[in-house]
């Protein structure tokens, strides 16, 4: 028998991402990504954010921990449309300058 484990402070609305309940517009994979770069844990977490609670950092990183795989797949997503993004963008006029100006 399998039973649903409740995450408190995490909201996972269908079809998005998982979130913070309090503030929904952080994403835990947001909060992952920091561990994942820094190693930050959850008194980190807090010092770097100071709008999370303690309770917050530790739901967001124990959902990380449970669905890494889901959310390590949302964060791999992200960066290659981050990296597209950047490829197709066009460089603004200062940088075409200071490209010009180091070509010389």
């Amino acid at each position: 028998m399998t039973t649903a484990v409740c995450y408190p402070h995490i909201e996972e609305p269908v079809g998005e991402p998982a979130r913070l309940q309090r503030v929904p517009r952080v994403r835990v994979a947001q909060l992952a990504m920091d561990y994942l770069a820094h190693g930050w844990g959850a008194e980190d977490l807090c010092r770097q954010h100071p709008y999370l609670t303690l309770a917050e950092a530790h739901a967001a990183l124990a959902y990380y921990f449970d669905h890494r795989e889901q959310i390590d797949e949302e964060i791999e997503a992200e960066w290659k449309r981050a990296d597209r993004e950047a490829a197709a963008a066009t460089p603004s006029p200062i940088r075409l300058r200071l490209r010009a100006a180091r070509a010389k």
